[in-house]
């Protein structure tokens, strides 16, 4: 069962005055409605009575949209005033929002602690200086290890967001960037592969040959690498790979062959394979006839794999064998289990 829930804010991308190449929400947000205090408690009633009486642990209110610290402060507190609000009710457990890493200052994390801040989540996208650079991202690496120096020694919970395939990456460089992302140390993290979408700095270096976005084969390898670096580190991943209304966009243009909208499962379902297949050698020398592959019931779907992709791999590579499927409670997630 659930025991987490958020309830999503979604704020207009005013907060951020950089144009970084990958992104186009400064034109989609010239088109929304602003967002107001108001709307962020009805927001809240909205979801509240949807999240009584399901033995929830944890009630998030998380800001999500832009660079939330970079909104001016009145605004900050406009919008925070309400959340604490829910908090101090013990109506919500913890408030969430997202931000870049030069928009954080000891005052500005004095603001957001006097409000009740638990989360913030850096946009931090890569470790390399080039990437950043070329991605016109507005900062290097070194205010990035500031900024999630001072986050946590502040005492709130750090999210790091990554992406994958930015202009000047390679698969070396973001398992360097994992890698780092492990030293700091936060308690969740997003891995996003790099969507070419229009209206955006990208889409034209596309258009002129510029930038080749990733297959989506070599999208999920690297992906698959550093999720298993940060989960290996204990760092909670809440995210992979971009749903299909985080694109916000109105007729857009979605270039390249990277999007999927099942990512995530892409990633994990080729996980659990290498998991079961390794297991495999030890048992297939006393020639069984049947053997069973097991998974908590989460993770039964990665197993079985997207679009049953796992189940007919090893149907087709190990015709000899009668392979069961079950659920074991027992597993921890993406743990996989192969008995005779």
């Amino acid at each position: 069962m659930k025991k987490h829930a958020i309830i999503p804010i979604f704020i207009p991308h005013e907060g951020c005055l950089n144009d970084c190449v990958f992104c186009n929400q400064k034109k989609i947000t010239a088109r929304q409605k602003p967002v107001g205090a108001e709307d962020v408690k009805n927001i809240i009633e909205q979801y509240l009575p949807t999240l009584s009486n399901r033995g929830l642990e944890t009630i998030e209110v998380a800001f999500f949209g832009g660079s939330f610290t970079g909104l001016p402060i009145e605004k900050q507190s406009a919008y925070l005033s309400v959340a604490k609000q829910y908090k101090d009710n013990e109506q919500i457990d913890k408030i969430h929002l997202s931000t870049r890493p030069d928009y954080i200052n000891t005052e500005i994390l004095e603001h957001l602690k006097y409000y009740g801040v638990d989360i913030i989540e850096l946009g931090v996208q890569s470790f390399d200086d080039d990437v950043l650079r070329q991605s016109n991202r507005g900062h290097n690496r070194e205010v990035v290890y500031e900024s999630c120096r001072v986050i946590k020694n502040a005492g709130f919970e750090l999210g790091i967001q990554l992406m994958i395939g930015l202009p000047g990456d390679t698969h070396e460089k973001s398992i360097y960037s994992a890698k780092e992302t492990v030293k700091i140390g936060p308690s969740i993290a997003r891995l996003y592969p790099t969507i070419v979408i229009d209206d955006t700095e990208l889409y034209q270096m596309y258009e002129r040959g510029e930038y080749q976005p990733l297959s989506q084969e070599n999208a999920i390898q690297t992906t698959k690498a550093m999720f298993r670096i940060l989960t290996d580190a204990g760092i909670q991943i809440i995210r992979v790979g971009l749903k299909s209304t985080d694109l916000i966009q109105e007729n857009g243009v979605i270039s390249g062959g990277t999007y999927h909208p099942a990512f995530r499962q892409l990633v994990e379902s080729e996980i659990a394979r290498e998991s079961l297949e390794n297991q495999l050698p030890v048992l297939l020398r006393s020639n069984p006839k049947k053997i069973t592959f097991e998974s908590n019931e989460k993770c039964f779907s990665n197993m079985i794999g997207n679009k049953r992709s796992n189940k007919e791999y090893f149907q087709k590579k190990y015709p000899q064998l009668n392979i069961l499927y079950k659920t074991n409670s027992s597993l921890a997630d993406n743990q996989y289990l192969v008995i005779q």
